[in-house]
């Protein structure tokens, strides 16, 4: 080295690659923080060694502070909407995420006020080093809360009427609009949606999808018949869909357990799919594929969903700021429509 010319100082991310770990565990490590393996703990260390890196004292401090899990909160007044197959599968991606960064998932139902004041305390004491947050409705306080958190906190989809810094959300409008304008290109032209709860942003950008199709095409949009995305809702708006308008002729639901019901109530009328009425829905459940007749749907990447909402929150515990993020979905054609 040249005299008078100093070496530049390796830095964290460096040692993160070399040791073969995330930015955050490499942290964690350094700072002797809880839920770090021994095997990678010492592969950081010998990454430290060879390197001859030296952790700034604020970082340090900042890191010692972190309390090795992240929550994800989903605000719903269910207490068996964990066990939904659309949450099922984003928690699994969660998890999976999470588990390569050696965080600890919790899971917390914000159903009641108890239970919207234990996520504001874990909010305002710095219960985790981060939240993932799922499900809002319009004006709901869990929404106001994140916003004063004193801890990161990503969005799982868009509030409604909020312009949250970090979220991970679906193409919902584009996803609708794939579904309505199939419908429209084999040859349907009286079709309405079952649209989701329309104070939720998700329900609200896939009403939005059905009717600028509809639109592009000279189509009068149908006024949207509501559901809750479970299958009873869309089984009584399909019901309630044929007696107000009998010459329909195709059906977007805004998601399959609704569209399951759809084609249930269909059966029911004596309203054959798809030579009568063709039905898409959206999400690519199980439920999808296990319909009778099979479900033309819209799959969005749901495990994806949860995989990319932790991996956002772990790059802002590493002090990254990432900017939001838009998934792709693509229409599966079976045998609805």
């Amino acid at each position: 080295m040249t005299e008078g010319v100093s070496r530049r100082q390796s830095t964290l991310d460096e040692v993160a690659e070399l040791a073969g770990v995330s930015r955050s565990v490499a942290s964690r490590a350094l700072n002797n923080a809880p839920h770090v393996s021994r095997a990678k703990r010492e592969a950081v260390e010998r990454a430290v060694r060879q390197l001859g890196y030296v952790p700034h004292p604020a970082a340090r401090a900042l890191a010692t502070r972190q309390t090795g899990a992240a929550a994800l909160v989903v605000s719903g007044e269910d207490p068996s909407i964990f066990a939904d197959p659309f949450f099922a599968q984003v928690i699994v991606g969660a998890s999976a995420a999470l588990e390569d960064a050696d965080l600890h998932l919790m899971l917390c139902l914000a159903a009641s006020d108890r239970g919207r004041k234990r996520v504001e305390q874990l909010l305002r004491s710095k219960g985790a080093d981060g939240v993932m947050l799922m499900a809002l409705r319009e004006d709901d306080p869990l929404a106001r809360m994140a916003e004063g958190a004193e801890m990161p906190v990503v969005f799982g989809g868009r509030p409604v009427g909020l312009d949250p810094r970090w979220y991970v959300d679906v193409d919902n409008v584009g996803g609708a609009r794939a579904a309505t304008e199939y419908l429209i290109a084999s040859g349907r032209t009286r079709i309405a949606t079952i649209c989701g709860r329309l104070d939720t942003e998700v329900g609200r950008a896939r009403y939005r999808g059905y009717r600028d199709a509809m639109l592009a095409a000279g189509l009068e949009p149908y006024p949207p018949e509501g559901g809750d995305f479970t299958e009873p809702s869309g089984s009584a708006a399909m019901a309630a869909l044929l007696a107000r308008h009998p010459g329909l002729d195709g059906v977007f639901a805004a998601g399959d357990n609704m569209a399951a019901g759809a084609l249930r109530t269909l059966r029911e009328a004596g309203r054959p799919v798809p030579s009568d009425v063709a039905v898409v829905g959206f999400d690519d459940l199980a439920v999808s594929r296990m319909a009778d007749p099979p479900l033309t749907t819209v799959h969005q990447p749901i495990e994806g969903l949860g995989r990319e909402m932790a991996r956002m929150l772990v790059a802002i515990i590493d002090g990254q700021d990432p900017t939001p993020l838009i998934l792709p979905t693509r229409l599966v054609t079976r045998a609805s429509a």
